[in-house]
């Protein structure tokens, strides 16, 4: 029998960052090498059959108002650019999923969040390191608001969306 396609999970930032970093993609990725749009990657392979398990947990973590992310720096990631973001209140988010799925994590979702949303990517080193130094001598950093997060279906290309959990506060 086969089995459903993993499942990724993400962080959805605010319209202007993520209009940002899309635009910076569009720049600097090779072309025809983005399956997906700008996004910030919490998991990136739940196993698909546990998709009812994933949209309770999500749904439910998602009761809670949206918050800020500050974007702290570009960072290097060999063969490509992204940008570093600081938040405890997204690191304790991503831990209270992990420990929740971690049965069942790949040891990539396993891993300690390292939050970034990567702007380049699949280019050689010397480019990489090129744009690294051309992103940073124009870098300010700036604070994106946390709004929602997205279940995806990865299916070897783009992602199918599944479901977005818009951050509210909990009613009472």
């Amino acid at each position: 029998m086969r089995q459903p396609h993993p499942l990724v999970v993400t962080l959805v930032l605010d319209e202007d960052t993520t209009a940002r970093f899309e635009a910076e993609r569009a720049a600097l990725f090779p072309a025809g090498r983005t399956q997906v749009g700008a996004h910030l990657t919490l998991f990136h392979a739940v196993p698909g059959e546990r998709l009812d398990d994933v949209r309770t947990q999500v749904r439910a973590t998602a009761r809670r108002p949206p918050f800020a992310v500050p974007v702290t720096e570009v960072m290097p990631l060999g063969k490509g650019a992204a940008y570093r973001l600081d938040s405890p209140e997204l690191v304790t988010l991503h831990a209270d999923l992990q420990r929740s799925w971690w049965d069942d994590l790949t040891k990539q979702d396993r891993q300690p969040l390292r939050p970034h949303v990567t702007v380049q990517n699949k280019v050689d080193a010397d480019v990489a390191r090129a744009t690294v130094d051309r992103l940073r001598a124009d870098f300010a950093p700036f604070t994106a608001t946390a709004e929602a997060l997205a279940v995806w279906r990865y299916v070897g290309g783009p992602w199918e969306p599944v479901e977005r959990y818009a951050f509210a506060p909990p009613t009472p």
